[in-house]
């Protein structure tokens, strides 16, 4: 481990950021306490005011960065109007972050069928029994709702609901950063022109 705490070779000419990510990751997931995967994701609303909150990532490859969520949401209809927007890690721990931002697709049927199957009973239910985003007159009502819900999926598989599904941003840029001292940090940013283009590396100013 070098001084920066980077492995050696991470921002040589043939590492990619999908790989690099892999192993940052991988790192945050031995030294972050609770959810290494949490990531602050960014959207735009029809008026152009932006909205943050905090996902978990469930997936990534070389086609991007996947999250689930209600459709019906804020989010979801932020993502379903715009096509669009960004994703924050900070692992404090570590003293890394890692920024993207790029265009959305909707994942495979097949693809959030396994992933919400894979959750817990209480998960599934969950999905069918929140409108997330709006107004909840009290608790009760939602514990009522959890409760029909668990009745009418007693027996069997908890089918997925059709407003619940998956994204995924297909980054146009990854930016790497790790903290040094007197705040000369290290930042490394691949960009491409397109989700299907070759990737550049430019290191940028702290």
């Amino acid at each position: 481990m070098s001084e920066t705490g980077l492995t050696s070779g991470d921002f040589t000419e043939e590492n990619e950021p999908f790989a690099l990510f892999g192993f940052w990751l991988k790192d945050a997931e031995a030294s972050e306490l609770n959810d290494p995967n949490a990531v602050a994701v960014a959207t735009v609303d029809e008026n152009g005011l932006p909205n943050v909150r905090m996902v978990l990532l469930k997936d990534f490859d070389n086609r991007g960065f996947v999250f689930y969520t209600n459709f019906e949401s804020q989010k979801g209809q932020e993502i379903l109007g715009q096509k669009k927007a960004a994703m924050c890690f900070h692992w404090k721990s570590l003293r890394r972050q890692v920024r993207l931002r790029g265009e959305v697709e909707v994942v495979s049927d097949e693809e959030a069928d396994a992933y919400y199957q894979s959750r817990p009973l209480g998960s599934r239910i969950g999905a069918w029994a929140s409108k997330q985003s709006r107004p909840l007159e009290g608790r009760f009502a939602l514990e009522k709702a959890v409760a029909e819900y668990t009745a009418r999926y007693a027996l069997g598989n908890v089918p997925r609901p059709p407003h619940w599904s998956g994204f995924r941003i297909k980054p146009t840029s990854i930016e790497f950063w790790h903290d040094r001292k007197f705040r000369l940090h290290d930042r490394i940013e691949f960009r491409r022109e397109t989700p299907d283009a070759p990737w550049h590396k430019v290191r940028m100013y702290p």
